[in-house]
């Protein structure tokens, strides 16, 4: 006898068979669940709590976060000669994949399965029909709201050409399996399949197809991004790059412009696309005030919410609580953003903005870029943090994350490069680096750059209220900085004259140089000789 859910789901249900992946089971498989039938099924099976306003809670267990040293791809000869093989794009071989599929078959073999029939991108013509076959309630949930639902006749046709099975119950034996321990993340693009096990984290799903995309986009010329996007009400698309802390969410969030989405795009011969149909947001110490649409989300029928403290009688959600982790989330569909674009898309942007936190308090709060030198901080990707500031200051430390992305870029950075470079010469789009970090000295000595200015200088920049001003050359970086700009001011434009000490102020600036130049060691090869001369001076 059926239950109501798999009533409401047959409907919903493809004709393609998850036999066809290799997996079958004597259990029940629901598919296309709707959001109150998943609650139901989680709740029932104790995956986790309805907590206060809405949101399903759940604890990830001991990941809480990617493990990137467990994901690996296959190496087989339809891609081994195009991935950049790396630390972070590791091989193994076809036999442990098809050991571990044949393991996580037996393993589901009596479990109740959960399906989920979807798109990787919002453009008809470049998305990919995905499948998420899960064990778990909520993990199908998230993959609900975060990808792109089809209507009901594209399900009954829906024939996935990736498909993700994760299964965080079952743990592999590196002793046996081959793997490096017992939780693994493996890609086989000849099987068209993901297989992930030992970890709950809901993002590694996120990310596995975000890496697909990766690949699959930038052989058929589509530049794939690990960026935000938004839409003016001229129809002005911007891009905004930036690693964790840097301000991408929030200043891509405006209230007076569109947002096409906070995380994944592609750019096609036809503009800019959303990747996903929703959002997956840090919500540490998230602000009521800063961030209002986000917060919203928190207290909303509908969002998944990982590994944020729950208060056992109330049900009430502690965001300022990081004792699980620091790295709490929120999976909510993007129309829960009330200025969020429906279609998901925009023309090709004419702005691309290249987030930076410095912590060493010395690249300017604005610069210009010409092509090559956003292609130089496109690869580099670089921000700053400071570590120990419990124990006292530290030493500001570089991090660089090439394409501002690093874990999920398959191909050699300079191939996603050469993509960017090609369509910002197309389409005209100007470029920018805007640095949120530290002036009038590093981290302890200066201070955090005002978020007012910040938000001034960017929507001059984005409105063309700089088109016309007097520009001066950066000596060490080569880039171009305003002399003025509206509701800033003019020494805040300038970094070294908020130093008291000129001379410090230059050498750390040639230090942070010295960073750039020796991180971009590790990419000269297959870069243009122009990129690299883009660089900062010796």
């Amino acid at each position: 006898m059926t239950t109501p859910a798999q009533d409401t789901a047959s409907s919903l249900k493809s004709n393609y068979g998850i036999e066809n992946h290799g997996i079958k089971t004597s259990g029940a498989i629901y598919w296309n669940l709707s959001a109150p039938a998943l609650y139901e099924e989680a709740v029932s099976r104790k995956e986790g709590r309805i907590a206060q306003g809405g949101p399903f809670a759940v604890l990830t267990g001991k990941h809480t976060g990617r493990s990137p040293n467990d994901r690996f791809f296959v190496k087989e000869s339809s891609s081994a000669d195009k991935i950049w093989w790396s630390e972070g794009n590791k091989p193994i071989g076809a036999d442990v994949f098809d050991k571990l599929l044949e393991k996580m078959a037996e393993y589901a073999g009596k479990r109740d399965l959960f399906v989920r029939d979807c798109f990787v991108g919002a453009h008809p013509a470049s998305r990919l029909a995905v499948r998420v076959i899960n064990e778990y309630a909520w993990q199908n949930l998230f993959a609900k709201n975060l990808f792109i639902e089809p209507s009901p006749a594209e399900l009954k046709a829906h024939v996935p050409e990736f498909t993700v099975v994760s299964f965080p119950g079952f743990k592999a034996d590196p002793k046996t399996d081959g793997t490096r321990s017992e939780t693994f993340i493996i890609i086989n693009f000849a099987r068209r399949m993901v297989l992930i096990g030992g970890t709950a984290y809901a993002g590694e799903i996120k990310k596995s197809l975000f890496t697909v995309m990766n690949y699959l986009l930038p052989l058929k010329n589509i530049l794939t991004m690990h960026c935000s996007a938004n839409m003016g009400r001229a129809g002005d698309t911007a891009l905004f790059f930036g690693l964790s802390g840097t301000g991408k969410t929030s200043l891509s969030a405006d209230p007076s412009r569109g947002l096409i989405g906070d995380d994944e795009h592609g750019w096609n011969d036809e503009g800019i696309f959303n990747f996903e149909g929703g959002c997956y947001a840090k919500v540490i110490n998230l602000s009521p005030t800063a961030e209002p649409q986000i917060y919203a989300c928190t207290r909303r029928f509908g969002t998944v919410m990982e590994n944020v403290p729950l208060d056992p009688l109330t049900g009430a959600l502690n965001l300022d609580d990081g004792g699980i982790t620091p790295n709490t989330r929120a999976g909510y569909p993007l129309d829960f953003i009330d200025n969020a674009l429906a279609d998901k898309k925009g023309p090709h942007p004419k702005n691309i903005v290249l987030l930076t936190c410095d912590a060493f308090g010395v690249l300017p709060p604005l610069a210009r870029l010409t092509a090559d030198q956003a292609l130089y901080h496109f690869i580099s990707g670089y921000t700053a943090k400071v570590s120990g500031t419990e124990i006292g200051l530290k030493e500001p430390q570089a991090t660089f994350s090439t394409c501002f992305g690093a874990p999920f870029m398959v191909h050699h950075p300079s191939f996603y490069a050469g993509l960017l470079k090609t369509n910002v010469l197309k389409h005209k789009a100007q470029c920018w680096l805007v640095n949120t970090g530290w002036v009038g000295g590093p981290y302890g000595v200066g201070k955090r750059i005002s978020i007012k200015y910040t938000r001034a200088m960017l929507n001059a920049a984005l409105e063309g209220g700089l088109n016309s001003v007097k520009y001066a050359k950066d000596p060490v970086f080569g880039f171009e900085i305003p002399a003025e700009c509206p509701g800033v001011p003019a020494g805040v434009l300038n970094p070294a004259g908020q130093w008291q000490d000129k001379n410090a102020y230059m050498e750390k600036y040639k230090h942070l140089a010295g960073l750039f130049r020796a991180n971009f060691e590790n990419f000269k090869d297959g870069c243009a000789a122009e990129v690299i001369a883009a660089g900062p001076a010796v």
